[in-house]
């Protein structure tokens, strides 16, 4: 069977979704596939807040901004990684990219009102926010028999980002509305953001092919020309006269892949097993050129026995708030503290990474949350609330050195870094790590408390407790290197015919900096949209 069409897409993500809005939009006709029997891979169980400079709705609220802060702010976090030229397209065209989601009712978002920027230190950085967005509730009732189709694990959230602590809410709404919401299936988070693109699709009559597996890219005197698939029981051969964009997510769930090319351990990704790095085995196959193929976008996790995917797979769950509130340090098996644990979590694979040549090992994989009964009296751990019985995965002890010989901590050693960070807390500094200094840390803290003292809080109410952290990631950022439109490039450093890419399959624009809350799905929808658009615009000869 021959399928003929403009453009075809693979992988139904947010840069997918988008990207085939983007081409249909520039007069193409599009075809687009998802391996999964459901669509919206990571981005669906994500946050979905989303990272845009110089937004529109920043202009709604008189928040300034401009393209030469945003590239301030980029090169002076750069390490190297970052091509100027795919950058400046990301800053030139997300905030085009995202009021054309606005205006086609497949976005609705609203400011994450004063959520900072991850690097208040750096030029052209936004304390007080505004290039965050959080998605609106979406009625996914709208989408029919679609709304089945959306990939999801666990409870649907009916919340938006910016009414949890994770936004700055409080995590409680009215019963009575919150009732509302579950019998009108309203959703946020990454739901309700590719519940709408998926919506603007449908409403385009642009249906995806679930459970359509790409085998290969097909080419003809070096031009990619479409690809053939697995669907059904049959393999089909799809023809793509304008070309190819490849939106297949990251390989943080290949073992070989991430053993070849991340620069230390990624053991329990946050992000679905589907992840595998299909796209990237297409590209190179095709003969991209790869960059940033070291980075991911790190987060500490925290990995719950009988936590499992669809498949089997260990689930992890990132841990955010919970090792920035008082009453929370994370130490090593030497039982030392190693980094400001209320930094942003991507930054923080940095100190998780450290290699250290005497041992020939990571001393700080895995570490461990020291906490302390007033933390689990006021504060959620993951998915245990105050009050609640406590589960077999938190360690428990009476005393600091009966907690550290039950996981094999450094039993001394943590009595004394406990006693030190207990004399710093009380006078509200950290003297060693500078944890509260920032905005940022102590955003995500006990905002009731003031100042530094909204995350330092000493450990002094038995029982202490134990839970043991890794290193986990939302997703890689490194893969086939495009230019600012969104094409594959080659080794001979022109775009390969017919080839395009967006979202975590590419050597993301902003290199290995996570900017702020949103950075991996700015850069993703933006890129998708250049990709739909460069691909329909695409004459060929």
């Amino acid at each position: 069977m021959i399928i003929d069409t403009d453009i075809l897409i693979i992988g139904a993500g947010a840069a997918g979704l988008t990207a085939a809005l983007a081409a249909h939009d520039t007069g193409a006709s599009v075809t687009i596939i998802e391996k999964q029997d459901q669509l919206g891979g990571t981005a669906a169980i994500s946050g979905g807040i989303v990272w845009v400079p110089g937004n529109h709705y920043m202009d709604a609220h008189g928040l300034s901004d401009s393209p030469e802060d945003a590239m301030a702010y980029f090169q002076s976090l750069d390490q190297g990684d970052i091509d100027e030229i795919v950058l400046s397209a990301f800053v030139d065209e997300s905030p085009k990219a995202l009021k054309f989601l606005a205006e086609n009712n497949a976005a609705g978002l609203s400011m994450l009102e004063g959520y900072p920027d991850y690097y208040l230190d750096r030029p052209g950085a936004k304390p007080e926010g505004g290039r965050a967005l959080d998605n609106d509730l979406f009625d996914f009732n709208t989408l029919g028999e679609w709304a089945d189709k959306i990939f999801e694990h666990g409870p649907a959230p009916r919340m938006m980002l910016r009414e949890t602590p994770l936004g700055g809410g409080t995590g409680v709404v009215d019963p009575e509305e919150m009732q509302r919401r579950e019998s009108g299936n309203l959703r946020g988070w990454g739901q309700a953001l590719i519940g709408r693109l998926l919506k603007a699709c449908l409403d385009r009559e642009i249906t995806p092919l679930l459970a359509a597996d790409c085998q290969q890219l097909n080419m003809e005197n070096g031009h990619v020309i479409g690809a053939t698939i697995a669907h059904d029981g049959t393999a089909k051969t799809i023809k793509a006269s304008k070309g190819v964009i490849i939106a297949t997510g990251g390989f943080e769930w290949n073992d070989q892949l991430k053993q070849t090319f991340l620069r230390g351990p990624l053991d329990a990704p946050a992000s679905p097993p589907g992840n595998q790095g299909d796209g990237l085995k297409m590209a190179m196959a095709a003969g991209a050129s790869l960059g940033n193929m070291t980075s991911a976008w790190w987060v500490p996790t925290l990995s719950m026995p009988g936590a499992n995917w669809a498949d089997g797979s260990q689930r992890s769950m990132p841990v955010l708030i919970e090792r920035t509130l008082p009453h929370t340090i994370m130490v090593n098996r030497a039982g030392k503290r190693f980094c400001n644990e209320a930094n942003n979590y991507s930054a923080l694979a940095g100190a998780f990474h450290f290699f250290d040549p005497a041992t020939y090992s990571y001393p700080n994989l895995p570490a461990f949350l020291i906490l302390d009964q007033q933390y689990l009296s006021k504060y959620p751990l993951a998915t245990v609330m105050p009050g609640m019985p406590l589960p077999d995965w938190i360690t428990s002890a009476d005393d600091l050195e009966s907690l550290a010989n039950k996981v094999g901590i450094d039993g001394a050693q943590l009595a004394t870094t406990v006693a030190h960070f207990n004399q710093q807390a009380a006078k509200a500094q950290d003297e060693e790590f500078g944890r509260g200094t920032s905005d940022y840390d102590r955003f995500y803290g006990d905002r009731s408390r003031p100042g530094a003292s909204a995350t330092l809080g000493p450990l002094t109410e038995a029982p202490f407790h134990a839970v043991e952290i890794n290193m986990g990631a939302l997703g890689t950022n490194g893969g086939a290197r495009t230019n600012g439109s969104a094409q594959v490039i080659g080794h001979d450093d022109k775009p390969i015919p017919g080839l395009f890419a967006a979202g975590n399959v590419i050597s993301c624009p902003t290199g290995g900096v996570y900017a702020g809350a949103g950075g991996t799905l700015g850069p993703a929808l933006t890129f998708g949209y250049i990709a739909g658009r460069s691909a329909a615009r695409l004459v060929n000869t």
